[in-house]
């Protein structure tokens, strides 16, 4: 079982950029082609920004076309919770890291096999790592 941290908002704004604030403790997301990682192709893992649990790792990592960091499968499904997400008269599932609830981004049913998913993943919640 994952230990959880948790952190008082000041706590958050003191540790993270406006935008990985925005985007990780307030559900946000930046906009398509923006992000520092959406084309990144180094070998490594990506970690959460928030706590560094390790989220993703660039073999599971492709190009979708959508913008932001694609992943097929997580590194470990522990290290992540999928939570309905009606916002902004959608259904999707919204992805959050399990350690300290980041939001991440959104995981949609069109990525490619072998899971047939795709998570898309906000560049500002991630921390690369490299080999």
């Amino acid at each position: 079982m994952t230990k959880k941290i948790t952190k008082t908002d000041a706590e958050w704004q003191g540790q993270l950029s406006d935008e990985q604030y925005r985007i990780t403790r307030e559900a946000g997301t930046e906009m398509a082609f923006s992000g520092k990682y959406y084309d990144l192709k180094e070998p490594g893992m990506y970690h959460c920004v928030c706590c560094d649990a390790p989220l993703f790792v660039s073999e599971n990592k492709y190009d979708s076309g959508s913008g932001w960091p694609s992943f097929w499968q997580p590194v470990d499904h522990e290290n992540i919770d999928e939570l309905n997400d009606s916002s902004h008269g959608m259904q999707r599932t919204e992805v959050r890291c399990s350690t300290c609830e980041a939001h991440l981004g959104h995981l949609f049913k069109d990525g490619p096999e072998p899971t047939g998913l795709r998570y898309c993943i906000n560049s500002a919640s991630l921390k690369f790592k490299e080999d």
